[in-house]
């Protein structure tokens, strides 16, 4: 294998503790590289009692054996022994060397370093979960009066909506966007990563806006005049008239960003943030064609087989490097990511074996409050 850069000394390791789950060390990171990882994963900076699942190095210069064969525009590239992913968050520019082969195991991921994230490290993490025996769920959770509830869906389908009311009823935080659950299926273990925040969620919760920086602000009202500029503006003057037109081609890109991610830190407070809790409810959340919030039973059976396919689509942007890896490594298979879907569908209806579930249907943009109010009652 080619070298992949000198160590700098003196740098020392960083360890980050996914809930006794998964542990990755960072070797020779400077402070910005670490603190790129750290807004990735949260602060569960700690100590690992024994080796890492993952490490990630960080060099000045990231080398390979003969020339590079690119994939895509940018995307990615490979040598003659290494597969190397050039675009980080955002498509920043960027020469990270992941060995895809190895995923699930012990592995080494090399960065050149300043990127802004590390790319497909969330997928890689929650491979690595799940080859441990635990289930990565695309989910938000929270505690509730000593009630463990787990929220999920397909993308948009009012994860975040959800835990944002019980957040105001006086919830304690524990994950959104990814919730781990123990092989077991009794415990519930999030990673603080920042919540993202609809200018639509703070116009129902001005009291959130407090924990949004002043530049953010500033940027949502600048997106909000131009939303109001394009709505009072005729329809005549919108599509007969240059500057019309133009508005109307950058609108749809400002609705885009009419958000914020925000720590959940900042949001609630220290008080309110809990690394783990008890698994004892599940809502299922979907958006529908309908006026009101409607709650049912369901089969947790019924949502495991769903839920398998929400997961997988979760994977897609790590799917498409993987199959570009294949096809510089046609003989390098992994196992465990070509098995992950069939994995998950075991783990889903392991852990959601038994669990009080229920369908949640509601419109979309839906009132915030209306699920407390419906699903508050269900976990007393």
């Amino acid at each position: 294998m080619a070298d992949p850069g000198a160590r700098r000394s003196g740098t020392g390791a960083v360890d980050f503790d996914l809930h006794g789950l998964a542990g990755i060390r960072l070797l020779d990171a400077s402070p910005g590289d670490a603190a790129a990882v750290r807004r990735q994963l949260g602060p569960i900076e700690a100590p690992l009692e024994g080796a890492p699942d993952l490490v990630i190095r960080f060099v000045d210069r990231l080398r390979t054996a003969g020339r590079l064969r690119y994939l895509g525009l940018g995307e990615a590239a490979f040598s003659d022994d290494a597969f190397l992913v050039l675009r980080s968050r955002h498509k920043a520019p960027a020469r990270v060397r992941i060995p895809l082969e190895l995923v699930g195991g012990p592995c080494e991921i090399v960065c050149e370093r300043g990127l802004p994230a590390v790319p497909l490290l969330i997928p890689i993490l929650n491979l690595t979960v799940l080859a441990k025996g635990a289930l990565p769920l695309h989910a938000a959770a929270f505690d509730y009066n000593g009630t463990g509830v787990v929220t999920t869906g397909w993308s948009k389908g009012g994860k975040t909506e959800t835990l944002l009311a019980f957040m105001a009823a006086g919830a304690a935080y524990i994950g959104d966007e990814w919730v781990y659950v123990s092989g077991d299926g009794r415990r519930i273990h999030g990673i603080p990563e920042p919540i993202r925040l609809w200018d639509w969620h703070l116009a129902q919760l001005p009291e959130r806006r407090r924990g949004i920086g002043l530049g953010d602000r500033a940027r949502l009202r600048a997106i909000a005049l131009a939303r109001g500029l394009h709505g009072a503006t005729p329809r005549a003057l919108r599509q007969g008239t240059a500057p019309g037109r133009a508005l109307g081609r950058l609108m749809p890109v400002l609705e885009r960003q009419a958000h914020v991610d925000v720590a959940p830190v900042r949001l609630f407070g220290d008080r309110a943030i809990r690394p783990s809790g008890s698994f004892d409810r599940l809502f299922f959340v979907v958006s529908a064609d309908r006026p009101d919030v409607h709650v049912e039973p369901v089969d947790p059976t019924d949502v495991a087989r769903r839920m398998v396919f929400s997961l997988q689509h979760e994977r897609l942007d790590f799917l498409a490097r993987y199959l570009e890896y294949r096809f510089a490594f046609p003989g390098a298979a992994n196992p465990l990511i070509e098995q992950a879907a069939e994995l998950e569908l075991q783990a889903l209806l392991r852990v959601l074996a038994g669990k009080p579930t229920y369908l949640v249907e509601h419109p979309y943009p839906v009132r915030i409050a209306s699920l407390f109010e419906a699903l508050g009652p269900l976990c007393r």
